[in-house]
């Protein structure tokens, strides 16, 4: 019998588009910025701020922000892989691990991401397998319907209080 882990889901989804396009979604600041974040800040080892169009490398640090939350509200991580093509590998909240691969399979590119090493939480309300998962979902759809000519489906109006806060 096969038991349910609360520590780690995977998520896959397609993309029309070219997997150099959808590489460089994920690995660039302005990029990233286009359907994931509202500010996205890379440093390499020495602590330089990586330029907006400018590569993530592995050992980079980040700081992230989102759009609906101020900068006091950030996640901060170091990327353990970016191999240039098909690899993205960073550590995320709560101490777990976000692998993202790229393939194509019938004219599209394939994401594949999973996250694990997920801490369990007695307390429903923070349980990070389900906050991350849902927010996963949503971002792999934003990132559908920006990449492929689409609306940016995030909410970057201040003045209208996020349901999630």
């Amino acid at each position: 019998m096969e038991t349910t882990s609360w520590s780690k889901f995977k998520l896959c989804a397609d993309y029309n588009t070219d997997m150099r396009s959808l590489y460089l979604a994920w690995t660039t600041p302005a990029e990233l910025e286009k359907w994931f974040l509202r500010k996205a800040d890379f440093y390499t080892v020495p602590q330089r701020l990586r330029g907006n169009n400018e590569y993530i490398l592995k050992e980079d640090t980040y700081s992230w922000y989102w759009h609906g939350y101020d900068n006091a509200v950030s996640q901060k991580g170091t990327i353990l892989e970016a191999n240039g093509q098909d690899l993205l590998r960073f550590t995320f909240t709560g101490g777990s691990i976000v692998n993202v691969k790229f393939s194509t399979r019938n004219g599209l590119t394939i994401v594949e991401l999973e996250q694990t090493n997920i801490p369990e939480e007695s307390d429903p309300e923070k349980n990070l397998l389900v906050q991350c998962q849902t927010g996963w979902t949503f971002y792999l759809a934003n990132l559908k319907s920006v990449i492929e000519g689409g609306k940016d489906l995030r909410n970057k109006r201040v003045d209208l209080p996020s349901c999630f806060k």
